[in-house]
């Protein structure tokens, strides 16, 4: 796959570009949340505006292609929500995002706008170069694609082959709007070498990575329909499984940039083989899940449980609950995005934090 070649002056631009936001939008609301450490700071939000998706993932149990989406009212309401308890960093989640492009790029540009770190998660396939372009234009900070393998496998849809020239458009553009990239990649039981190959294509083209580890879901949803589906962690993937992990940890060591800690893909072993203990999730006081009407749950596992955590602009955020809610889910979920807050939040671990976000390297 052809490298990207940037200039020094634009590799400068770009890092100090990064390193402002990061700044902005995470350092000093993470300074202002442990000023108030017992009180409700989320550091970010994960925006759920849809269900529905174009492909069938079937390790996913938010492919819904019967609700209706968030409305664009809703999602600047949560915005503003978000803004008044010192929140700077959104992620617009789905389903797949870019069912609606119209609809997300006005949320981009609220959210940029406001002063907001956007974060778009997408499997890339709805993507064409106008709308790089537009979402660039609009100061999206960081462009999460989904891939779980290069060439498509049964029950993995989301493959590097189905977006090249998508992602080599997005490699491009990226030096003149200055946006983050990452693969955003989930281990299963089928796709160990692919990993490996997406890893280093991430790394040779100046792309980050983040994984996740196969995980069944923590709350049953009707509509999910691939619970016999072999691409869960079982015993006899462990070995794999570990190999795997002790060579992405090698590469984390060697400078590969990761979201990851090394700390959690070691954590990966324990979790797989159900002998995790409980873990200083941050889920519900600085992290964040809200969902199309703009009702508000602790994080993605506890959505759509049942349980009434409040709306936008009238949480019920209650230390208690959430501590007795972890004490149980905290053993069955292994969030990366929970588990990278809460290494991070430690104060002698966020300037790691930071110095990610400006990082990001370019091959020569």
């Amino acid at each position: 796959m052809e490298v990207i070649i940037v200039p020094k002056l634009q590799k400068a631009e770009y890092k100090t570009k990064n390193l402002i936001k990061a700044i902005r939008r995470w350092f000093i609301p993470y300074l202002q949340s442990r000023y108030y450490s017992k009180e409700f700071r989320p550091l970010l939000s994960y925006l759920f505006t849809d269900w529905k998706c174009n492909v069938d993932c079937h390790y996913c149990w938010a492919w819904n292609n019967q609700k209706e989406g968030m409305t664009l009212e809703t999602a600047k309401r949560s915005i503003d929500f978000l803004k008044s308890v010192g929140c700077r960093v959104v992620a617009i989640m789905g389903g797949e995002p870019l069912v609606r492009k119209n609809f997300i790029l006005e949320v981009i540009k609220y959210g940029s706008k406001n002063g907001f770190f956007v974060y778009l998660p997408t499997n890339g396939i709805l993507m064409d170069e106008e709308f790089i372009d537009e979402i660039g234009s609009a100061d999206v900070a960081a462009i999460n694609v989904a891939v779980d393998c290069v060439t498509e496998k049964p029950g993995l849809p989301k493959s590097l082959m189905c977006i090249e020239p998508q992602f080599r458009y997005l490699v491009k553009q990226q030096k003149k709007y200055g946006y983050l990239i990452f693969f955003n990649i989930n281990i299963t039981s089928k796709n160990f070498k692919d990993v490996k190959m997406l890893t280093e294509i991430a790394h040779d083209n100046g792309v980050a990575t983040d994984y996740h580890i196969n995980e069944p879901h923590i709350v049953e949803r009707d509509h999910f329909k691939h619970r016999g589906s072999d691409l869960w962690i079982t015993p006899k993937d462990w070995e794999e499984v570990d190999d795997l992990l002790g060579w992405l940890i090698d590469r984390n060591k060697s400078g590969y940039v990761m979201v990851n800690s090394i700390e959690h893909l070691k954590a990966m072993k324990d979790f797989i083989r159900m002998k995790m203990k409980p873990w200083d999730c941050r889920a519900g006081q600085n992290s964040l899940f809200i969902g199309i009407d703009g009702e508000i749950a602790p994080c993605f596992g506890q959505y759509d449980s049942g349980q009434d955590w409040g709306t936008i602009f009238n949480y019920q955020y209650n230390p208690e609950r959430l501590n007795a809610l972890k004490e149980t889910c905290s053993l069955k979920c292994f969030s990366t995005c929970n588990f990278t807050l809460k290494d991070y939040y430690q104060p002698f671990k966020v300037h790691k934090w930071i110095f990610k976000h400006f990082r990001k390297r370019f091959t020569r």
